[in-house]
């Protein structure tokens, strides 16, 4: 149309003095999907392993407490790896959501600390017991609370976050920040005959 021209007409045309390059730019957001996307399989192996540790000291802790005892015979491996097994898809489904919670808090604000994931962990080990117990609305409290159960499930969780953290969270963020530039190779000798 010959009154519009510039408002509907394509992406606008920077001059070369602006320094514009749209080829680094789409590189750039090229660059930064793909880590984007590398860094969510990170994130789930992170989470997958950190739920695996958590589900076997639960399972050793509430379902085989007479490991205390050194004298305890041989368990069956089979019933171990069954028992080991719903560890995992408990933990991993009751933990979802609030680790959901802590690994977008960590991503967004850089926070690659070891304690942060160890406390954060223990949030949510802490979470995770205090959602399978009843909680009276008339009191304000829980009902019912086993410490000894609290104590396992709050120490899982602060073993997987330190699990997480050594798989995902020491690198929380670097995503987004660009690649360091390529170095220059150093200057050959003087003496070092000519490349042919």
């Amino acid at each position: 149309m010959p009154g519009t021209k510039g408002l509907c007409s394509g992406p606008a045309k920077l001059a070369p003095s602006a320094g514009y390059d749209g080829d680094k730019v789409v590189g750039r957001i090229d660059g930064l999907i793909m880590a984007l996307i590398g860094r969510l399989f990170v994130i789930l192996f992170g989470f997958f392993a950190a739920c695996l540790v958590a589900g076997t000291i639960l399972v050793g802790a509430i379902m085989f407490p007479e490991f205390s005892d050194l004298g305890a015979g041989p368990v069956d491996p089979g019933a171990l790896n069954i028992l080991l097994g719903f560890g995992f898809i408990f933990v991993s489904g009751f933990a979802l959501v609030p680790a959901l919670i802590v690994v977008l808090i960590t991503e967004a604000f850089n926070i690659r600390g070891v304690l942060t994931y160890a406390v954060g962990g223990g949030l949510v080990g802490l979470a995770c017991y205090l959602g399978l117990v009843p909680f009276d609305p008339a009191t304000l409290s829980f009902e019912g609370i086993v410490r000894r159960h609290l104590e396992i499930l709050t120490g899982a969780g602060i073993v997987a976050g330190v699990v997480y953290w050594m798989i995902a969270g020491r690198n929380a963020g670097l995503w987004r920040e660009p690649p360091p530039p390529l170095r220059q190779p150093p200057p050959l000798p003087s003496q070092s005959p000519p490349r042919s």
